[in-house]
């Protein structure tokens, strides 16, 4: 029996089995979620700590080197993800969309990051901007990273592109992941964060795992963090409506 196991804090957690995911294929169960209970507060913190210090250890042309380490890494083991990913029902063309096509973001930000950000970690945007009369004031942007963690929750229907899309973005922002992928299709998605540890290039505490559901997580995040979600307008709704969300003024983007 499988038992997927969520990646929080540094370590793999779950051995006790909890919902069945069966194939699309046969029915057959492929795995099971873990029934174990994640200490997210634990997760959150690692984030916040092991995982923007990791990263702020690179700067922006560093971790789009990374980005494109990870892509290669993945795309010599694909015929792994495609054999996975046949049991959620997708057929080849299907798998170009979702695991061919999640490499690709990942060379895609590889690329922008190379060609178009700086050394280092700020990034300078706009002119001066007077604030005053007879410019005794002035002002200028600039671009840093936050220090929180990116919250993602993710749709059934994309297990790799939904995650890497989103992954890509942050990490070359120096921004560490918690990803929750929908429990039905979350066997790509372990499969594939074991991968992108497996390649050497994923700094730790860049990227953390939930398999099955996210408890109190939202209830750990305060305004230097940010969700993403992906799915239905009614669960998009109960999300942003969370009361520490509100409360705190956490930014959440519905898609």
């Amino acid at each position: 029996m499988t038992v997927l196991q969520s990646y929080l804090a540094g370590q793999w957690l779950g051995s006790q089995p909890g919902k069945p995911l069966a194939s699309a294929i046969n029915g057959e169960i492929v795995a099971h979620a873990h029934d174990d209970t994640p200490d997210f507060a634990a997760a959150v913190h690692y984030g916040r700590t092991t995982g923007v210090k990791a990263l702020l250890k690179l700067d922006f042309q560093e971790r789009a080197a990374r980005l494109k380490a990870m892509a290669l890494h993945l795309q010599e083991h694909k015929k792994e993800l495609y054999k996975l990913s046949r049991h959620t029902g997708a057929t080849k063309g299907d798998n170009a969309f979702d695991i061919d096509g999640g490499f690709g973001t990942l060379f895609a930000y590889a690329s922008m990051g190379r060609k178009e950000l700086p050394s280092g970690n700020v990034v300078h945007e706009g002119p001066v901007i007077p604030l005053g009369k007879n410019n005794h004031f002035a002002g200028t942007h600039i671009l840093v990273p936050r220090g929180g963690v990116a919250v993602h929750i993710n749709a059934f229907n994309f297990p790799v592109w939904g995650m890497l899309e989103k992954f890509a973005a942050n990490f070359l922002a120096g921004m560490p992941c918690i990803v929750k992928p929908a429990t039905a299709t979350s066997y790509v998605t372990a499969a594939c964060v074991r991968l992108m540890q497996d390649s050497g290039a994923l700094p730790e505490g860049a990227l953390q795992l939930v398999i099955g559901g996210t408890g109190d997580l939202l209830d750990q995040l305060d305004e230097q963090d940010v969700i993403t979600f992906t799915g239905s307008a009614d669960t998009a709704r109960k999300l942003r409506a969370h009361p520490n969300v509100i409360n705190r003024s956490i930014p959440f983007n519905a898609e």
